[in-house]
């Protein structure tokens, strides 16, 4: 049987740690496929609900520090200010065929899209913000943190500039990222070129209203595990095993045999850059979460305890693969993806249910430890 949840660190060895752990909670991009990541917690933390006899779990309140990007961003900043997930399974399936109205199919769609894109986008961007602030409200990155001690990274990419830009707050960041909303937080990580709109967001540390535009993390950080195990480092007490949950979108195997003949590859032939798109993407994930799985054995080698658990981690079905497309909110795509969401949380259910399972038991007391909410979620008080 294959397990659900994969320990960076080959082998585990002595007593278990009495210190409390730094937890992290690393989010992928991926567009539609959003809906997965957040159908998949809200089964699971529904599962251990029933078995404490409580009404729901804060599970933003089990990590210390939340980083997500774009699709992961909106199910990280929800996790931060309370909501419960079945609220952002609830945008991804009323609003998703209005933020992705056109789904690029092949190259004839592509083509079309090159001349009536700007309306569909435009349309899009101002339905997901719509969505956003009915679930976010008016809180602050410091509201946040402040209110709920949880600190948050998000990446985002910054146009006056093309470079990589971190929405952060944590016990060691400064103040320039203090009084942006989560909403336009969220818009900017969000803002996949060709799929949706670049994000024009207000400048909060000014009155002179300027606008800061700002383009999709994923372009550089579409797992943003990296960015996590960076500010865990910076942040952690240095008593503290740091414990990193990374979770992806159901993402597809890739991969594609090209005869030399067929190298010559132009603009049509990538969809008009969607298919580049989707290339960076997965190439980031696998390379990012090598990374930090090298990276993460090494400092327990030096001492320094990091965990890593990537899940889930098995093989897609084969008939799932055409519905994992970045912009596929057909109703079928979304219903499979919520079979398969709520498939893959049982699976993990299941070895945080054995007790010689290392990883189930680090996702079970993670569970465990929750503190109780209700169903409806919380409603935060914010500054504004």
């Amino acid at each position: 049987m294959r397990r659900a949840i994969v320990i960076a660190d080959d082998e585990k060895t002595g007593p278990p740690s009495e210190i409390k752990p730094y937890r992290v909670l690393s989010l992928d991009g991926g567009g539609m496929r959003g809906i997965y990541t957040a159908a998949f917690l809200d089964r699971l933390v529904s599962q251990f609900a029933r078995i404490r006899g409580k009404e729901s779990l804060d599970l933003g309140k089990g990590f210390d520090l939340i980083t997500g990007t774009s699709t992961g961003a909106i199910v990280g900043c929800a996790l931060a200010v309370g909501r419960p997930m079945g609220d952002i399974v609830g945008v991804y399936r009323e609003h998703g065929r209005e933020i992705f109205p056109h789904r690029i199919k092949g190259t004839a769609s592509a083509v079309w899209r090159m001349f009536v894109g700007g309306s569909y986008v435009r349309k899009g961007d101002a339905i997901l913000r719509k969505a956003l602030t009915d679930v976010l409200q008016e809180a602050t990155i410091l509201d946040v943190f402040e209110k709920r001690g949880i600190s948050l990274s998000i990446p985002a990419i910054l146009m006056s500039s093309h470079r990589s830009w971190v929405f952060k707050k944590t016990p060691k960041s400064g103040v320039r990222d203090d009084k942006y909303k989560l909403v336009d937080v969220c818009m900017a990580s969000s803002a996949a070129p060709i799929f949706r709109s670049l994000a024009a967001v207000d400048d909060p540390n000014n009155d002179h209203g300027v606008e800061q535009v700002f383009a999709d993390g994923g372009l550089w950080a579409n797992n943003p595990i990296m960015v996590g195990l960076t500010d865990a480092l910076a942040c952690a007490p240095s008593s503290a095993p740091i414990q990193i949950f990374s979770l992806g979108t159901c993402s597809r195997p890739e991969g594609e045999l090209i005869a030399p003949s067929k190298v010559h590859r132009s603009i049509l032939g990538w969809k008009m850059g969607a298919e580049a798109a989707a290339l960076s993407i997965t190439a980031q994930e696998f390379a990012f979460d090598n990374m930090a799985r090298f990276i993460g054995n090494k400092l327990t080698e030096l001492g320094r305890p990091v965990t890593r658990l990537r899940f889930p981690n098995k093989d897609v079905p084969a008939e799932m693969m055409k519905y994992l497309a970045l912009d596929d909110a057909r109703p079928q795509a979304v219903k499979r993806l919520i079979q398969q969401a709520s498939n893959d949380a049982d699976i993990a259910k299941i070895a945080c249910d054995d007790p010689n399972n290392v990883d189930g038991r680090m996702v079970k007391a993670l569970m465990m430890s929750l503190p109780e909410m209700p169903k409806a979620g919380l409603k935060m008080e914010t500054t504004t």
